[in-house]
């Protein structure tokens, strides 16, 4: 696979994740990712895109949710 920016290759590190969504801020830490040797973009598989959607949705409808939620994504991966 390829770097849709700039072309080059990637490899497998884990990152941080964060959106800003009706004033909160929600960290996903340790997201398995692919980061492009060459410009450094971040790409996620399907799997992984799906879970990261499935956290940001449950940590939105918490009643617990406060400015800023920070989470492991290996600690909410079902």
């Amino acid at each position: 696979m390829r770097c849709f920016m700039c072309k080059g290759g990637f490899f497998d590190n884990p990152t941080t994740f964060m959106v800003d969504i009706e004033n909160c801020i929600i960290i996903i830490k340790n997201v398995p990712s692919q980061v492009c040797k060459q410009c450094g973009e971040v790409s996620y598989n399907n799997n992984v895109a799906k879970q990261l959607e499935s956290i940001v949705s449950s940590l939105r409808q918490s009643e617990r949710i406060t400015e800023i939620a920070v989470v492991n994504y290996g600690d909410n991966v079902a």
